[in-house]
């Protein structure tokens, strides 16, 4: 079987003529560390309003909604160049 490299070309990150890795754009970094900022403060915002808010109906699964967006913004850390 021959293997064709048509589909391979996806496989690679996105390159400059020089052979060097292309930067990321200009909003990576500011929506990473906004991601990481917003799951910080959902989490303050629940300890420090008893429960009230952000959603109260998810009661203390409001922590792992913090935590979750924060690893949104953690996992894009493996992405910046």
């Amino acid at each position: 079987m021959a293997r064709t490299s048509a589909g391979s070309s996806s496989d690679r990150p996105a390159t400059q003529g020089s052979g060097e890795v292309a930067p990321n754009p200009v909003w990576f970094k500011p929506v990473m560390f906004g991601f990481m900022l917003i799951g910080l403060v959902w989490i303050i915002v629940f300890y420090l309003s008893q429960s009230q808010y952000p959603i109260p109906a998810l009661g203390t699964w409001n922590i792992l909604v913090g935590f979750g967006i924060m690893f949104i913004g953690f996992l894009m850390t493996t992405r910046w160049r």
